[in-house]
């Protein structure tokens, strides 16, 4: 059984239909690419998937659970898209670290808020868990360091460690070295290369396309909030079979 089950996805923005008929699966273990031109519908697709935006069409399953299927016409209250969103961990463009806290808080802030409500798992335990993650992400030595203290790259293997700190199903990149300078831009990969290693369930929205190419187990080209093309990663980018996905690589390449 597929981890991630996405049918007929739709998302309109008054008239402008963003997502059109969207269907792929993803097995766990897997790594899935999604590229395309701006504007093309990746990052909406992110979005949905995390329920930061509410699909208007079509259903999305994970590990066999139906968590949104717009045939059913009951409303999904805030409590239970808290619960859905835990499915999915996302590392976003820009961070989005909270500059009050400390590297270790950041990435142990939800967890702590969670172990509250449920009566779960001790401060200490959790802190420790943090530690962890922060080690591998190369940034033992940065855990009490603020936001403005570290580099674009070791904040983004921040991020990537809070997302991490919930134990998602399926880990999302919002084209995840799209803030940062090139010199950084190999840190982060190199992170996302590890987790691929160790099989963790990975959609990334990308515009590296050789480390899309090398990295993932699948890849989905998007145009027009439509999946044009997927497949294979060496044949959707070395070969692609339609004329739209031939544009993009030459236009890319050009670039």
């Amino acid at each position: 059984m597929p981890v991630l089950e996405v049918r007929n996805l739709e998302k309109h923005f008054g008239d402008t239909r963003v997502l059109n008929d969207i269907g792929f699966s993803l097995d766990k273990g897997q790594a899935l690419s999604i590229i395309g031109a701006s504007g093309s519908g990746k990052t909406t697709l992110l979005r949905c998937l995390n329920f930061l935006e509410r699909p208007d069409g079509g259903s999305i399953a994970v590990n066999g659970e139906t968590l949104f299927d717009a045939a059913d016409p009951a409303a999904l209250n805030e409590s239970e898209i808290r619960k859905k969103r835990l499915h999915f961990g996302l590392v976003f463009q820009n961070f989005n670290l909270f500059p009050q806290y400390t590297a270790l808080e950041n990435v142990t802030l939800a967890r702590e808020l969670l172990a509250k409500k449920s009566g779960g798992e001790s401060k200490e335990a959790i802190r420790e868990a943090g530690k962890e993650l922060l080690a591998q992400m190369g940034l033992a030595d940065r855990a009490a360091h603020y936001p403005h203290q570290l580099s674009g790259g070791q904040q983004q293997r921040v991020a990537i460690a809070r997302a991490l700190a919930l134990h998602p199903d399926i880990l999302c990149f919002d084209e995840p070295t799209s803030a940062l300078d090139p010199e950084l831009t190999g840190e982060v990969l190199r992170v996302i290369r590890n987790l691929a290693e160790k099989k963790t369930t990975m959609i990334i929205v990308t515009h590296e396309m050789a480390f899309a190419r090398d990295v993932a187990d699948r890849v989905i080209f998007m145009d027009g909030g439509l999946i044009v093309e997927q497949g294979d990663p060496r044949e959707v980018i070395d070969n692609p079979k339609e004329e739209r996905t031939r544009r993009f690589l030459a236009n890319y390449a050009r670039n």
